[in-house]
């Protein structure tokens, strides 16, 4: 008579251990689709391992400290593009303004996209290394044997003087590396990209 009781009692019991395991599944690939993007936030908003800082305007003032900047650059594998910037290093004052160009090249026979990651050393300055604009914040396309200029507008935060941590830096170091973002139909130079028209 307690043998349907029972053996119902352990079906239900087995129903919501299932449920369980799988609200926790999908509570745990949640996380693993948000984790990118909230660690991505949180270098941008505190410059940790040397992701630099977004700013909307210009520092104040300026100091009289100095510090040098060099650029690296650096193409992923799979994108048949160089990058280099236009020039190795530059001497800026804490707290200008400065602009300075990277030069892209697309030395394939085809229309590609691609986008840039970046990243400053020693990876501690991150926090007062701030971009106003940079061609890594879009994607960037480019049609075969294409080049361009493409501008960074950045600042050191006049805040690093308060960093005793900083007190001997000298040189920063500004990386990029481009990554290729899809594949586009191959396409030679001067063509419409349109399908050939046909005639009955």
């Amino acid at each position: 008579m307690t043998a349907q009781p029972i053996a119902h009692h352990s079906r239900r019991r087995d129903l919501l251990v299932a449920a369980a395991c799988g609200v926790f599944a999908a509570g745990m690939v949640g996380m693993a689709f948000a984790a990118v993007p909230l660690y991505d936030w949180f270098c941008r908003t505190t410059g940790f391992g040397g992701t630099p800082m977004l700013a909307s305007s210009a520092p104040a003032h300026a100091l009289d400290r100095k510090v040098i900047v060099r650029f690296d650059a650096n193409v992923a594998g799979g994108l048949p593009w160089r990058l280099m910037p236009e020039q190795s290093f530059v001497e800026v004052r804490v707290g200008d303004v400065l602009t300075v160009n990277y030069i892209a090249i697309n030395d394939s026979d085809r229309e590609i996209v691609g986008n840039a990651t970046y990243n400053v050393s020693p990876p501690t300055v991150g926090a007062y290394f701030s971009k106003i604009n940079c061609f890594c914040f879009t994607e960037q396309r480019l049609k075969p044997g294409e080049k361009r200029e493409m501008p960074v507008v950045f600042f050191v935060d006049p805040k690093l003087v308060q960093d005793s941590e900083h007190d001997n830096l000298n040189t920063i170091t500004l990386s990029y590396t481009m990554y290729r973002v899809r594949q586009s139909e191959p396409q030679t130079v001067g063509s419409t990209g349109k399908a050939p028209s046909t005639t009955n």
